[in-house]
């Protein structure tokens, strides 16, 4: 049996990071930049948060986001009132890049959007919630 699903998800990350790497300036991985655009419209996050939202292992995320702490970027402080959580907000510069990041994957998606229809995108999305919870349980980590 031939892949169906996995191959195309695979190239369509993979574009979606050369997309990325567009911003140019800013010198982003696409970890760096997928956590910034969630920060800029749901800021300040968890470590928690953004684990369940990116799927990231958690030493790849720590990783992420100690070099984006080390660019001044973000900070990640304990919590006030659960001193076990870190929070992660962006700084003013990352504010700034989250929201040019944000823009420019909105951008992405407001051109797929107008190519195909409302249910179109129901059943992709259907899909890949498949093959995510597929590849979660089969996962140990």
């Amino acid at each position: 049996m031939s892949l169906r699903f996995v191959p195309p998800v695979h190239r369509a990350t993979h574009r979606i990071g050369l997309y990325l790497a567009n911003l140019g300036a800013f010198g982003l991985s696409q970890g760096e930049a997928h956590i910034l655009a969630h920060l800029a419209t749901c800021s300040p996050a968890s470590i928690s948060q953004l684990h369940r939202r990116l799927a990231h292992k958690r030493s790849t995320l720590t990783s992420i986001l100690d070099r984006l702490v080390g660019r001044k970027l973000v900070t990640r402080e304990v919590g006030a009132t659960d001193r076990r959580t870190f929070i992660v907000t962006p700084t003013a510069k990352g504010r700034v890049v989250a929201r040019r990041v944000h823009r420019h994957l909105a951008g992405l998606e407001r051109a797929v959007a107008r190519r195909v229809s409302a249910g179109d995108r129901a059943v992709f999305l259907k899909v890949l919630a498949v093959v995510e919870e597929e590849a979660r349980c089969r996962t140990r980590t």
